[in-house]
């Protein structure tokens, strides 16, 4: 971070605690690092508890907690781990500045709203990944790390036996076998954390860097028969395929998928409605207490056909559970990476002590989804937004 001892900036932080978020956007070791720069924090009361971090923990690092209302009254910019919500968007003064992910992709309702309400959007869905200055402020890479490692853990809770070769008095358990279908961050972690675990791992993925990734961690590549040489999209992750290209991929990991114990499915696409790569057939062929842990559910559909949020057992006995939230699962450690990530962008939009935005820069450019002001290359007051 860069050092900046005369800004002026307030960042504030709100609740977002729910039956299915513990995380925190902003911890006390990120609000040293944010004094050093400068910035000063207030942090709504209780905000951490569920992350592990007490009210206590936050003063001593030199952030004010308080109320809701005096949160938003004081704060030049918000992070979220989400988004604000349309009733905290109304309470929100003209100019206060909203980091999170912020669904810029596919919902521009909500960023036309952010534009009525007169706010800057920060969207860390459009962070440009690939740049080298950007790899500390994506949270899709750290948050989906943490999925990855949470949904083998939840497939080793929810699978009926052991997931490492056992022997026993009373005879040899065999290892579990597992299929990740999707060796992107989350899959690659739900790899390593399964063959940590015991378990005999097969991974694919229609990139085709991603052969050499998973074996490089002892897993075995799933070899369909299918070839998408052109499997690799923009800002690293998976393109979408094309509807011959997917009913191809589909039958084909449908029919591999009946030999496994448990399939974990990792494929997001941010913003969009994620590719089915297991269809309902695929989960009818799998055996009786058979899991499959579908990282990608979501209201827009998920990985595995009839997945939703939640868990459910089908008539075949399958456990089938959606979990978009498994990053919650791991709050403190998740929360520390959010924290350091959306952190590091509110720096990189301070200068000269002010929030402000240049949109001849790639990553202003990329970010700023909402309240974007043209840079005039004349006039430096210009480059100010939202103070």
């Amino acid at each position: 971070m860069a050092q900046n001892q005369e800004a002026t900036v307030v960042f504030g932080v709100l609740n977002e605690t729910s039956a299915t978020e513990s995380r925190v956007a902003l911890t006390p070791d990120i609000v040293t690092r944010l004094k050093r720069s400068g910035i000063s924090s207030i942090i709504e009361s209780g905000a951490g508890i569920a992350a592990e971090y007490t009210d206590e923990d936050y003063e001593k690092a030199g952030a004010k907690v308080a109320g809701r209302n005096e949160v938003l009254a004081e704060a030049d910019a918000l992070g979220f781990v989400d988004r604000p919500s349309s009733e905290i968007v109304a309470s929100l003064k003209a100019g206060q500045w909203v980091i999170g992910m912020l669904g810029s992709f596919t919902d521009a309702d909500y960023i036309a709203a952010l534009e009525q309400a007169g706010l800057v959007g920060i969207g860390i869905e459009k962070l440009p990944r690939k740049l080298s200055s950007a790899q500390s402020m994506d949270e899709m890479t750290s948050q989906n790390s943490v999925m990855g490692y949470k949904a083998a853990i939840a497939a080793a809770d929810a699978y009926g036996s052991f997931l490492p070769m056992m022997t026993t008095a009373a005879g040899t358990i065999r290892p579990a076998k597992a299929l990740v279908l999707g060796a992107g961050i989350a899959g690659l972690q739900a790899i390593g954390t399964l063959r940590r675990l015991g378990a005999v791992v097969t991974a694919y993925d229609v990139r085709p860097a991603s052969k050499g990734e998973v074996e490089s961690l002892g897993a075995k590549f799933l070899d369909l028969g299918l070839d998408f040489s052109a499997g690799q999209g923009e800002g690293g992750y998976a393109r979408a395929l094309t509807a011959e290209e997917q009913a191809a991929q589909q039958a084909a990991v449908d029919e591999k998928a009946a030999g496994f114990d448990i399939i974990i499915t990792t494929a997001k696409v941010p913003g969009r409605k994620p590719p089915v790569l297991l269809t309902a057939a695929g989960v009818k062929g799998l055996h009786r207490g058979a899991v499959v842990v579908d990282c990608a559910a979501s209201d827009l559909g998920g990985n595995v056909e009839g997945s939703v949020i939640g868990e459910q057992v089908t008539e075949g006995g399958v456990k089938l559970i959606g979990a978009p939230y498994l990053a919650s699962g791991v709050a403190t450690t998740a929360s520390n990476l959010l924290a350091r990530n959306v952190a590091d962008i509110l720096v990189h939009f301070v200068r000269d002590g002010k929030l402000s935005q240049d949109l001849s820069e790639e990553l202003d450019d990329a970010l700023v989804v909402a309240g974007r002001v043209a840079t005039q290359p004349d006039a430096a007051e210009s480059n100010q937004a939202g103070n």
